[in-house]
């Protein structure tokens, strides 16, 4: 190929519109970026294929394109397939979003929502925002203020996906980190004896790591006295959002897996200042920042400049009060997240038999696991019977993640896993429809 023999943008992108349906701005943009590659290839003397670099970027974002897909990993809060799985209330093209019906003047934005998270856990006041790490650095900021110092165990500086570390957000909200303890262990003295005046304490629940073996920490329970020995507020990170430990909404009690997690409700009876947790995860709602504690700390965070950046937008004010009206309601249990969590290993191995026999695949039902994810109680799982396809391997993977819609399993040791804990029981008909192009 010379430069006389470069198609023109149009013509390109007639070719992209053949196979994608993409709008006619993008496969434009796409044309052209790929034939000025190609012009300056072949005047540098390189080989130059305009047409199947625009078709391989093309087809690059067409799968990245947000769409439905079954999520048949057995990661229940799969971070990169959205967390919480939800089923989504219609959002009005108007709304009462900050508007009083009352008195037809300005209301507050999601002031139902709030009182309703604050009556749930007991709390005098409660603040929604965009998400966990929203709603630490505003506590940051507010409670320890600029340059104000913030003691926190080394066991817990955290970092989570996307490279986000507890020490780069501290720096960001203006206050200044003071490590106590060590990695493995922190007693109680140590926060006592941390130099300087402290103007906060921060408590945060590990929850995506465990560190075993030769170890010690404070427990939510001790932190409360321990703050206010020093004469400063507690902040408790409790992360997961678990709303109670006891699990009301789950008959028999908190299942194992559960063993260990920081419930938000008992974190604020012991005495925190304020109580931090995610909206998805473990509650099982949307993604969001959820702020409880005593009403002068709350409404000052809501006050700080950084709570209008980091606000929560209209369609997650409606799924997060549609959840938290679950667990008031005393329906948590038919929230997508638990009723996957908490189905019977049996009703799941019964299931799995009626895809295999719908579909007509070669493969073996055998004893595996499925896991609540998302940094979610760390080395933990949930016993769970899967469909193996022995030798599959990428082959099967990538003809389930072709299907229409998508379904999205797991690849190990050659063998494709098909887990249907974390597929609703209305998509399993999809599951034994994609299993059948094998």
């Amino acid at each position: 190929m010379d430069l006389r023999d470069l198609p023109s943008v149009d013509a390109l992108a007639l070719d992209l519109a053949e196979e994608f349906s993409a709008p006619r701005v993008l496969l434009n943009a796409v044309a052209r970026n790929a034939i000025e590659n190609a012009r300056s290839s072949l005047r540098s003397g390189l080989p130059a294929d305009p047409s199947g670099e625009a078709f391989r970027h093309m087809s690059s974002l067409d799968s990245a394109r947000l769409r439905s897909v079954v999520n048949a990993t057995g990661v229940l809060l799969h971070t990169n397939l959205g967390r919480a799985p939800l089923v989504a209330a219609p959002v009005p093209l108007y709304g009462n979003l900050e508007f009083d019906l009352r008195t037809g003047e300005r209301g507050r934005r999601g002031g139902y929502l709030r009182e309703l998270v604050a009556a749930s856990v007991g709390a005098e006041a409660a603040l929604v925002v965009n998400n966990n790490a929203g709603a630490l650095l505003l506590a940051l900021a507010t409670i320890a203020g600029r340059d104000g110092r913030v003691a926190v165990s080394r066991g817990e500086l955290i970092e989570i996906g996307g490279s986000f570390r507890l020490p780069d957000l501290m720096a960001a909200s203006g206050a200044h980190l003071v490590e106590v303890g060590t990695t493995n262990r922190t007693r109680e003295a140590d926060f006592l004896d941390a130099p300087g005046t402290i103007e906060a304490v921060l408590k945060v629940h590990p929850s995506n790591y465990r560190v075993e073996g030769f170890t010690e920490e404070v427990p939510f329970a001790r932190m409360p006295a321990i703050a206010a020995a020093i004469g400063a507020p507690l902040i408790a990170d409790v992360g997961s959002g678990l709303l109670d430990a006891d699990t009301p909404w789950i008959p028999g009690g908190p299942p194992a897996w559960l063993a260990g997690e920081p419930g938000v409700r008992q974190t604020l009876s012991q005495g925190a200042d304020v109580v931090l947790f995610s909206g998805d995860k473990l509650l099982g709602g949307p993604q969001a920042g959820i702020a409880v504690g005593s009403r002068d700390v709350i409404e000052r965070m809501a006050r700080h400049p950084i709570a209008r950046a980091v606000r929560i937008n209209t369609p997650t004010i409606i799924d997060l009060t549609n959840t938290f009206e679950s667990y008031a309601a005393n329906r948590a249990s038919s929230l997508p997240f638990w009723m996957m969590a908490t189905a019977p290993s049996d009703e799941i191995e019964r299931r799995t038999r009626a895809v295999v026999d719908a579909s007509g695949v070669d493969g073996s039902i055998v004893d595996g696991r499925a896991l609540p994810g998302a940094g979610s109680v760390p080395g933990l799982a949930i016993p769970t019977p899967v469909l193996r396809l022995e030798g599959a391997g990428d082959r099967a993977w990538t003809a389930l993640a072709a299907h229409d819609p998508p379904v999205v399993a797991t690849r190990r040791d050659g063998a494709t896993i098909v887990n249907l804990r974390s597929v609703l029981p209305g998509d399993d008909a999809v599951v034994a429809s994609a299993l059948a192009r094998i």
